[in-house]
């Protein structure tokens, strides 16, 4: 690509990024549904289940605190799961509401539609689990161990991993035909973390479902948050975790990329 070129696909993709945030500034209403989820299911689990569960994990008496420290970090990419699904909506309400016929027919770099989705859903997505730890910091959650380069590393893994899902989340969209489909099909992006470790341990599991939670991408992340976050051993979830989000991003690209220059839309 050359200078020129790199200059207008820079341009026309800052555009579009502006397009997406004042879209979700004028209509707030679906990330802020969204937001809500994680919030609800925190505030569910600490107050609800927290004794119960605690006592459970920790096999003594209850500690709600031991608790919110366990189910901070499976609650934060759950959150970037939720705030995706509203990239989902966006992007098939321009496949069909025809905005994206009408951005063909001009001169702007063809790329630049789809990488102004996935920067703002990014943004937005690191904004909610700024929101959602403030709250969680509120209730009660500490990490008094982590070091300011474990809190890089725990701020790039978040956005490595809402990039990886963005563009997931940017596939289902162009592939379904109306907003609600678009929902439904985004969905398991927050359904997957109920069955992974953000909840209970591994081992607290049917042996068979075992290794579907271990391998799945919400586990291996979750893990590698606690330990940066709360000290707990990462071990091979640290690398799981980065491969997980490097796949996902690269085969959403590709996926995405394909169906939208082949969309007869």
């Amino acid at each position: 690509m050359s200078s020129l070129s790199l200059s207008l696909a820079v341009r026309d993709s800052s555009t579009m990024l502006r397009r997406n945030l004042l879209h979700a500034r004028r209509y707030p209403s679906l990330t802020l549904n969204l937001l809500l989820t994680p919030i609800m299911l925190l505030l569910l689990f600490v107050y609800i289940f927290g004794d119960t569960m605690s006592a459970g994990i920790g096999g003594g008496s209850p500690d709600r605190s031991e608790y919110i420290a366990y189910l901070v970090p499976g609650l934060l990419l759950m959150t970037i799961g939720s705030t995706t699904i509203g990239t989902a909506v966006s992007v098939s309400n321009d496949m069909t509401e025809g905005i994206i016929a009408r951005f063909r027919t001009m001169a702007i770099h063809r790329g630049s539609v789809l990488i102004g989705h996935v920067i703002g859903s990014v943004l937005q997505s690191v904004i909610s689990v700024l929101l959602v730890g403030a709250v969680a910091v509120a209730i009660g959650f500490r990490s008094t161990d982590a070091t300011a380069v474990e809190w890089l590393a725990t701020l790039g893994l978040l956005t490595l991993f809402a990039l990886a899902l963005t563009w997931i989340a940017v596939g289902m969209g162009l592939i379904s035909p109306n907003a609600e489909a678009a929902s439904n099909n985004a969905m398991p992006l927050i359904f997957l973390p109920l069955i992974s470790s953000a909840f209970v341990p591994l081992d607290a599991m049917p042996g068979w479902f075992q290794p579907i939670a271990e391998y799945q991408p919400f586990t291996p992340a979750i893990e590698t948050l606690r330990g940066l976050l709360l000290g707990t051993e990462i071990g091979h979830n640290g690398w799981l975790a980065v491969a997980w989000c490097l796949g996902l991003t690269v085969l959403g690209q590709r996926w995405s990329t394909a169906k939208f220059n082949d969309d007869p839309k």
